[in-house]
């Protein structure tokens, strides 16, 4: 399904979408099936006209007549209208209810599936939370274009038309009387509409903003009950819901609106007036009690679904209003299409160079300057220096989560810039300082990266991370649940559970940021072998600030305010006494 999938190089001007395009690439597509809807709304409406129909005849002839036969005759036929409509009724919600549910879940899998494609860079600018109600709520509108809204609107429509064609044919006087109010009425609501769209755009957007704060708060409820900040987080989350209850009462404004106004044009005018009219006209002799009784039912069925056009109306606008939130992120670029990526990378040796490479994460301000250095396949390339320095975003430029503003960084003499992510990810493996867990079990976290290993493969992965040194004492072992983030493991169980992940994920290049920065030094020691093991053959990155870890590297590049300070093996640079035997000298004495 690619609904919703232009792509922009610049995600400035906020897209609208319009009901052609909605129609275009929501509804033609699915065209049988709201065809169906279309017949059996007119079925519905058409059986529900016969009511009226019938009670004109009850009165002008069947009644007078006392004819039985007729009485029962008619009656037949209304209870067989009433179960056509009651059937038609159940069967459109039945196939376009489910229908729009089946759309609403494809679109949500479409949209994460466009998240999930962005580049991180995105992420660090955007809350979760935020996202998850842009996937889970912007796109539940759509059931009111594909399900039973949009249908009901065109039945609305074809029974106003009959009705008004039916009411002429009763009286053309009293039908031009009801039509002025009417059209009033018309112009209110489109004006109404109008006024709503961008207030529900406003919603959403709110809305995604009080949920990415609720989200963040529920994750750091450890951290809030630590410095006893539970009143401030209760005052920011009541001004997010304070906001978002003013955006509802703009929009209650314009609905109250519409309301008084059906409430004042169609029944109060059109129904007053018709009254007094159709009064007269029987006093008179011209229209008979039965015209009358029709005449009133009609205008029933004329000013009913008019009123409910302008519900579904509303609803049909805030169904738009999500999809132009939708929209708006299904027109970012891909990371993978930032660049012109066109290399397949097959098996690879693991060389990586750096060439006068430079970043920034804002223009004109560099956090990186000229960086060239050599990593060669199987070699150890340490990164040190003060925080801030630059030594993740290397290691994020080598991972491929950020692309160099000037310079070259290559793979096997492939510019990495131009390699397809994918094949290039295939062969990376990442440990980071706050590793990421998945709630599950231990064995479903540490096969995420190879979902169909074997038990040897996994269990392997187990001994060299001793993994199994503290799940041989849980009684459940691999299968226990470690809860949201890993929250039930020790900072060092969790990051020992990291390293198993990319130990099985068996990759050429390895990325170590901080990876033994949580654990206890019995844990650390026990962990430094594991990694000297994966380390083996791999190219391997390691940020570290306990430099006794990384004595064994072949090259250390110490990185002061974006640039390469010192650089060579440890020996080499203690022997020169510059900034690494200052860090490495104090840290010894501690």
């Amino acid at each position: 399904m690619r609904e919703f999938q232009t792509k922009t190089s610049k995600n400035k001007k906020k897209p609208k979408v319009s009901m052609v395009k909605a129609f275009k690439t929501i509804i033609w597509p699915r065209r049988n099936l709201v065809f169906i809807g279309l017949v059996l709304i007119v079925f519905n409406r058409i059986a529900g006209l016969i009511l009226p129909w019938k009670s004109k005849t009850l009165l002008d002839d069947v009644v007078p007549s006392k004819d039985m036969a007729q009485l029962y005759e008619l009656l037949l036929i209304v209870g067989v209208a009433i179960l056509v409509q009651a059937t038609t009724s159940f069967l459109l919600t039945r196939i376009l209810s489910v229908q729009a549910q089946y759309l609403i879940s494809e679109l949500r899998a479409q949209v994460q599936k466009k998240v999930l494609s962005l580049p991180i860079s995105f992420f660090d600018n955007t809350k979760s939370g935020s996202l998850v109600s842009r996937i889970m709520s912007d796109v539940e509108g759509v059931r009111n274009l594909i399900g039973t809204g949009l249908v009901q609107m065109v039945g609305g429509i074809f029974t106003a038309i009959v009705s008004v064609g039916l009411l002429i044919s009763i009286n053309p006087w009293m039908t031009l009387f009801v039509l002025v109010p009417v059209s009033l009425f018309g112009l209110v609501a489109l004006k109404a509409f109008k006024y709503i769209r961008p207030i529900f755009r406003v919603r959403g957007e709110i809305n995604a903003q009080v949920k990415g704060r609720l989200t963040e708060t529920l994750a750091g409820v450890r951290v809030i009950k630590g410095f006893g900040a539970e009143e401030q987080e209760n005052k920011i989350f009541e001004k997010g819901v304070d906001r978002l209850f003013q955006n509802v009462k703009k929009s209650l404004t314009a609905t109250a609106l519409m309301t008084s106004s059906s409430t004042f044009l169609l029944a109060g005018i059109a129904s007053t007036g018709i009254m007094g009219i159709g009064g007269y006209y029987m006093m008179e002799g011209s229209m008979t009690p039965g015209q009358f009784l029709s005449f009133t039912m009609y205008l029933a069925f004329m000013i009913a679904p008019i009123v409910q056009m302008s519900n579904i109306g509303s609803q049909l606008t805030e169904a738009l209003a999500g999809l132009d939130r939708t929209e708006e992120l299904m027109n970012m670029t891909p990371e993978e299409e930032i660049e012109d990526r066109t290399i397949e990378l097959g098996d690879i040796k693991g060389d990586i160079i750096f060439d006068n490479v430079s970043f920034a994460y804002e223009e004109g301000k560099d956090v990186l300057h000229n960086i060239s250095f050599k990593a060669s396949a199987g070699s150890v390339t340490a990164l040190v220096g003060s925080s801030g320095s630059g030594k993740s975003t290397i290691a994020g430029l080598s991972a491929t989560f950020l692309n160099s503003k000037s310079g070259r960084i290559t793979i096997d003499s492939h510019d990495i810039s131009k390699v397809k992510l994918n094949s290039f990810r295939r062969n990376l493996g990442v440990v980071l300082q706050d590793e990421f867990l998945f709630e599950g079990s231990i064995r479903q976290n540490i096969l995420f990266p190879r979902p169909n290993a074997s038990e040897e493969q996994l269990q392997k992965a187990v001994k060299a991370a001793y993994v199994n040194e503290f799940t041989d004492r849980f009684d459940d072992g691999l299968e226990t649940l470690i809860g949201e983030r890993g929250v039930k493991l020790s900072g060092g169980q969790r990051q020992r559970i990291a390293i198993a992940r990319a130990i099985l994920a068996d990759p050429k290049i390895i990325i170590l940021d901080e990876a033994t920065s949580n654990l206890d030094t019995e844990s650390e020691a026990l962990i430094q072998k594991s990694l000297n093991e994966l380390m083996k053959g791999r190219t391997t990155f390691v940020i570290a600030h306990r430099l006794s870890t990384i004595k064994k590297a072949d090259q250390i590049l110490v990185i002061e305010s974006g640039k390469i300070a010192e650089r060579g093996t440890h020996d080499e640079l203690i022997a020169s006494e510059g900034r690494y035997f200052d860090l490495y000298t104090y840290q010894a004495r501690i």
